[in-house]
Parts: structure tokens; sequence; C-alpha cells
């Protein structure tokens, strides 16, 4: 019995062995605003739609002839330098209702489907992982994309996941379903496995690796904790992670710079505290919508459409700059005034899915959806 549930432990705690990827998916909530993120400097449109906030071509970290990144992101350079970073313009959803509600709503299922498309995507494969650490949201709730997940756990610190009795009530708990078959016991004994393994990340002050120094904010402090999660082999294959505060209609330049900078830092900490993990690891930045192509009259920006996401890995297939761009003359835009979506957000989540798990059926991952390639 005990060399059996030594190796049930270690098939949980490594999932897939030493080529465990983990998925960390950042959602921008409240539309960011694509070409603040990734100016397209080298289009004179720009900088005739947006006279009194643009970036100009000297202050971006370059990434191409026509795009930069905004000069608060200059931490990442490193990884664009390196071709660690992919960033991919003019995406988005079939939403066009500009409603953050919908927008999010539509997006995070993948398409108008029962559950979350990452849900979906833990469920859909060969060797669909139940491990009770597969699926981490940190933060106060799980959100839609992980709707319909094997399993799925909401996190803000390590602290979270415990029992709240005493040490009498645990053990007492894990005699009664020790001996326990299928997959209700199965369940019970992996929660079990998973809360002695955190308990031993409990007593240790984690030391993030390689020099990598994480803010004080939120955000870092979450990316923190799923560099913690990943390196400590518990079996993990996805994180979500929200950075809110996106929306910025008024004064954009002041509103929106702590939250690049929050961005910027914590993505870059993250990748060096990472290291070589950022081989098996993959983090995907994205956002319900992008924001108007003109300026308002107080400085900010309203809802719009096309947007912008990122990849960001070290595998070698990472580093591009993926435009089907249709430039910023008036006729080119949607709506009233908008960058139209050329790029469907599936699109390029479909790929990223793929090389994590190539068994994974992306036809209900995402149903009713005609992929394209980018």
């Amino acid at each position: 019995m005990e060399l059996i549930a030594m190796k049930q432990t270690k098939a949980y705690l490594h999932g897939n062995g030493d080529l465990q990827k983990t998925l960390v998916v950042v959602f921008l909530r409240g539309g960011a605003d694509g070409l603040a993120l990734v100016p397209a400097v080298g289009d004179e449109g720009y900088h005739r739609q947006r006279p009194r906030i643009a970036i100009s071509e000297k202050e971006a970290v370059r990434l191409d002839d026509r795009f930069g990144l905004n000069p608060l992101m200059n931490a990442l350079k490193p990884a664009v330098e390196e071709g660690a970073l992919t960033t991919v313009h003019c995406v988005g959803s079939e939403d066009d209702t500009r409603s953050h509600f919908e927008a999010q709503d539509l997006m995070e299922h993948g398409g108008r489907a029962g559950g979350g498309w990452l849900g979906r995507f833990l469920r859909f494969r060969e060797q669909s992982s139940a491990g009770a650490l597969s699926a981490v949201a940190l933060g106060a709730s799980v959100p839609e994309s992980l709707r319909g997940a094997p399993s799925a756990t909401a996190m803000r610190s390590i602290n979270d996941f415990a029992f709240s009795g005493s040490e009498d009530f645990v053990e007492a708990l894990q005699s009664l379903y020790r001996e326990q078959t299928g997959v209700f016991g199965s369940r019970a004994n992996d929660t079990f496995r998973a809360l002695d393994r955190l308990r031993s990340l409990h007593s240790k002050d984690y030391t993030p690796a390689n020099g990598a120094q994480y803010g004080g904010d939120r955000f870092s402090t979450n990316l923190r904790l799923a560099a913690q999660l990943i390196k400590a082999r518990l079996g993990v294959e996805a994180i979500t992670i929200d950075l809110g505060g996106w929306d910025t209609h008024i004064s954009q330049g002041p509103a929106i710079t702590p939250n690049i900078t929050r961005l910027s830092n914590g993505l870059a900490a993250f990748r060096r505290d990472l290291g070589a993990e950022m081989k098996n690891t993959t983090v995907v930045v994205m956002s319900e919508f992008g924001r108007r192509v003109t300026e308002n009259s107080v400085l900010g920006t309203d809802h719009g459409r096309g947007g912008v996401m990122f990849v960001m890995g070290q595998d070698g297939s990472e580093g591009h700059t993926i435009a089907n761009w249709p430039g910023l003359a008036n006729e080119h835009l949607v709506g009233p005034g908008d960058l139209p979506v050329t790029t469907n957000y599936r699109d390029v989540l479909r790929p990223v899915l793929t090389r994590h798990a190539p068994d994974a059926d992306m036809a209900k991952v995402f149903p009713d959806h005609r992929p394209e390639a980018i």
C-alpha cells in the first residue's frame, strides 16, 4: 500500500512528469487600450488621431518598423530581444456591443457555449487532470473561463488552501477517506496530498530566483505566488490572474500609467524568477476589447473593438509581431472609429493550447469556430 500511495503522490504532484506545462492567463479587465500598450508609432495615422496622447517613435521600445512597446514596458525589452514575447494587434472577438460585461462573457466562454474555454481545454483531453490544484484562480473567485473544468480552486494566498480545523480533525478525515476507491475517494485523497505539499511551502519563506524582484502590488504578488506554485511541482496546469482598471475614458495617461508599469514589471519578474521553467510555461495576456482610435476631449479613449494580446514563453515559438493591419485612416476603421478585429482571439489561443496538450479536442474547446492560421 505504501508503494502504491507513493507512486500516486508522485504522479499527482508532477502531473506529466518534468514535462508538465503550465498556462498562465492574465485578463486585463476594463478594455485595455491596445494602441497605448503597443502603439503604431510608425503609422502617421496614429499620431494624427492622437495628437495629445500619442507616444513618439523615439520613446517606444521598438518591435518592428510599425509597432513598439509603450516605454513604461521597458522591463520587457529583454523578452523582446530574446524572442520570447509575441504581440498580436487588431485582435478580439465577434462581439460588437462594446459592453464590458457582454464582451468579457463571450470571450471567457470561448463563444456561445456552456462553460469556459479554459475549463473545456482541461476537460476534453485524452488524459484530463482533476487534481485539486490542476487549475488555480489567483483571486477571490473562479473566472468564467474556468467554468466546467474537472477541478478549479480559487485562492489569494497559500493559506487559503487549508482546513480550518485542528490537525486531529484533518487526520480523522484522512483516515476516513484513505481506503476509499472511485472518483470521490480519489478526489479526496488528491486534496489531502495537495494540502500536505502546500503545508511544506507554508514553513518556508519563498525567495524568487535569479535576482527577480516583485513589486508589492496585488498583481505582482499573484505572479509571485504563481511562480511558487509552478516550481513546487504541484501539478498546476492552468493559472488565471486578473488585472483590472483599464477603462480609461478620462485622462488616460495618468490613469493607465500605474497599470502598464505593474503589468510590465510583474511579467518581467515572473519570467526572470522562473528561468528555465519558462520553457514549460506560457503566459497569455488578453482583454475584452480595445479602445477608440481617436482620443476624446478629456484626453481619454472610449470603448472600441480591436485590441492587443501578448504571448510570452521561451520555447522558441514566440518573438513575433502579428498584425493584419488595415491602417488608421478613417475609411479603414469600423463603427464610431475603432480598429477592426482582423484576428480572432481563439486563433491566438489555439496554437498555444495545442502546444500544451496535443491531445486536446479543439473542436470542443472552441465549438462553432472556424480556425484561421495567423
